[in-house]
């Protein structure tokens, strides 16, 4: 193994212009490939509301534990992005575009919810994911990751919080700010992650500037940990240090659109998309570097190695826990920990935006043992799956019609 690339410390201005050199790369990430935007849809353009899911039929599947039942709770949602179960039965469901709905406990979807803060939805841009607070059932509050406009062309991923109430949203308040800002318009991460100790995680992409994943003076490619108001909490890795940002809790992650809480362990568990390959899942760990895009698994689009590349594995920086050779395109994560049904026990659900199947990876401990792809005849993608409070898996499909579905083992 190599020692580390010698600008793993290069200011964000340097990781910039080295980026000038690499457009042909960064540039030719074709939209269908890892991280697609099912269809780049505006605030602008989209339809104001959505009809409430038709009477369909409930659909069949198959998987290694007997039949499916696949029902659909909503359609007519345009590029779903994320969905959270309230304590009430309600479903918050966002939209790229710019929406966040609410799908009633009797299967009603409502208008968009005003309040909703501006996003900047172009390319892979837009709203991203939502979370009840833990005091929600007290505070009605939520917290959601979005594009944040800036000056001209410039964004970021934000962080806000907002109380959810029956007018829409109010007090909506930032309180992390992805920086510098960049005219980019890929790779904005994000998942949103509460620890159960006060502290809330937030995964970022690299804006498509594979240099700054290695900077700590930018948030770029970075696992981010903060107090719930935002503030940066006393026991970060990287508080006090000269040259590093302190909200950063580990780096070097390319673009991190899955994460959740392992029940078991209490471990924050991430995936990422790779280049073309080299998907991976990853455990962070406090001050950690994760490589990209000195070690990687996976190739540019274009068939040629990453420039920066120095490997699959470069010493002083941590391997994947799990990495797929064949991208599928990971989006969305959900440990299954619920009694309904014991056979997906220990499991790992992970939704595949380019292979459009529902992955089931099955646990021993935190190894990965084996996989399976559920949903995969019906051929869409799958952008995010949580686990409902009735054990039933819950997926949105990332189309311009798109959906959202409740799957259970039959019988």
């Amino acid at each position: 193994m190599r020692p580390l690339f010698p600008s793993v410390r290069a200011p964000l201005a340097t990781a910039l212009a080295m980026s000038l050199a690499l457009t042909a790369c960064s540039q030719a990430e074709p939209p269908a490939a890892v991280e697609p935007a099912a269809a780049s849809a505006t605030a602008s353009t989209a339809p104001a509301a959505a009809a409430a899911a038709p009477a369909e039929p409930v659909r069949q599947g198959s998987s290694q534990h007997g039949a499916l039942n696949i029902s659909t709770l909503a359609t007519g949602l345009e590029n779903p992005w994320a969905l959270a179960h309230l304590p009430d039965g309600r479903i918050l469901v966002t939209e790229r575009p710019g929406r966040m709905r609410l799908i009633g406990a009797d299967g009603a979807l409502s208008a968009p919810l005003a309040g909703v803060p501006a996003v900047v939805a172009e390319g892979q841009g837009g709203l991203f994911d939502v979370v009840p607070a833990p005091d929600f059932a007290q505070s009605q509050r939520i917290y959601f990751s979005f594009a944040e406009p800036g000056e001209g062309r410039l964004a970021s991923t934000a962080v806000a919080h907002a109380r959810l109430t029956d007018a829409g949203l109010e007090d909506v308040q930032v309180i992390f700010s992805q920086t510098p800002k960049l005219d980019t318009r890929h790779h904005f991460g994000s998942r949103l992650v509460f620890d159960g100790q006060g502290h809330l995680f937030i995964t970022l992409g690299d804006r498509g500037v594979r240099p700054s994943a290695q900077d700590l003076t930018s948030h770029m490619g970075g696992v981010i940990r903060v107090n719930l108001d935002g503030s940066v909490p006393a026991d970060n890795p990287f508080l006090g240090q000269e040259g590093a940002l302190p909200e950063f809790w580990s780096y070097g992650h390319r673009n991190q659109q899955g994460a959740a809480l392992n029940p078991w362990t209490g471990a924050l568990w991430t995936h990422e998309h790779g280049p073309k390959g080299g998907d991976e899942i990853n455990i962070p760990q406090p001050g950690k570097n994760y490589g990209w895009p000195i070690a990687t698994y996976g190739i540019n689009y274009s068939g040629e190695v990453i420039p920066e590349a120095q490997g699959e594995t470069v010493e002083g920086m941590e391997n994947p826990h799990h990495v797929w050779p064949v991208s599928p395109g990971v989006s969305g994560m959900a440990f299954y920990d619920h009694e309904r049904f014991p056979a997906w026990k220990h499991s790992l659900f992970v939704g595949a935006l380019a292979q459009r199947a529902l992955i089931r990876l099955t646990l021993d401990g935190d190894a990965v043992t084996g996989e399976e792809r559920l949903l995969e005849d019906l051929g869409w993608r799958i952008r995010d799956v949580r686990v409902g409070p009735d054990g039933a898996v819950y997926v949105v499909t990332d189309e311009v019609q798109g959906r959202v579905l409740k799957v259970e083992l039959a019988g």
